[in-house]
């Protein structure tokens, strides 16, 4: 059980209608699984919130039609800050490594500045993997699971199953937040164990974030915290007090 079993009913079913709506769908053993609770608990759940007329209740799960932004939108946002923040990350790629690449629009302009490059690139991003398909000397290993069509990426078992059996040498990791005491969020439970999958795969993990998600609550869900991470990118805007907290703990901060 982890400490999503001790939520309220009220806060369960919200997390519940988060993970159903970032996949799209999900089975009552993934959501059981994801929260710490039994299987019964969820089919409780899931019958309160398809009275309420929240998802819609399917056999063995739920779906629904998800309000995630489309990838396409999220990607124009804040371009700039992201572009220099993909060049600054592709600075610490050596040719022939094995890097690791997470979902995101900031994974994408790292991507983006990785033609010409000869390394391999593992992924669960398929805009990552359309940008590099071209590239000859760049090898692909793309990580299996369910496709998110909304966000364009790869989750469940599958993905989680295969990072058990690499080891590579950097992970660029995105986030949508980092919270006041430095843990690295997510706000879709479904990535959140692809993400700590990727963690253990990397000798070493670069976190690249824009100044936007040092402000605000967003996150549902804990992805680590400073100390699972070597490096952070992040933009000119970011806070001065939150940069030194990071370096405080250890966490190397390149400003792009």
């Amino acid at each position: 059980m982890n400490q999503e079993a001790n939520l309220l009913p009220s806060r369960r079913r919200e997390l519940i209608l988060r993970s159903v709506r970032a996949a799209g769908s999900a089975s009552v053993g993934t959501l059981a699984e994801q929260l710490g609770v039994s299987e019964m608990t969820v089919r409780r759940d899931l019958d309160h919130l398809h009275r309420d007329g929240k998802l819609r209740r399917v056999h063995g799960g739920a779906t629904i039609e998800t309000g995630e932004p489309p990838f396409a939108e999220v990607a124009v946002a804040r371009y700039a800050e992201k572009d220099r923040i993909g060049f600054a990350a592709a600075q610490l790629v050596r040719d022939g490594e094995t890097v690791l690449l997470d979902i995101g629009t900031t994974t994408l302009q790292l991507a983006r500045h990785l033609h010409g490059r000869s390394l391999r690139v593992v992924t669960s991003n398929l805009a990552v993997y359309e940008e590099l398909l071209p590239e000859q000397d760049v090898e692909l290993v793309l990580l299996g699971g369910t496709v998110r069509r909304n966000y364009r990426s790869l989750v469940g078992f599958l993905a989680e199953e295969a990072l058990r059996q690499l080891r590579v040498d950097r992970l660029f990791l995105g986030a949508c937040a980092l919270h006041p005491d430095l843990s690295v969020m997510d706000d879709t439970m479904a990535e959140v164990p692809v993400k700590r999958g990727m963690l253990a795969a990397a000798r070493e993990v670069v976190l690249l974030m824009d100044a936007d998600k040092f402000t605000g609550s967003a996150g549902v869900a804990r992805v680590c915290g400073a100390d699972a991470i070597d490096v952070l990118i992040t933009d000119d805007r970011a806070p001065a007090d939150r940069v030194e907290q990071l370096q405080s703990a250890g966490v190397q901060v390149v400003i792009a």
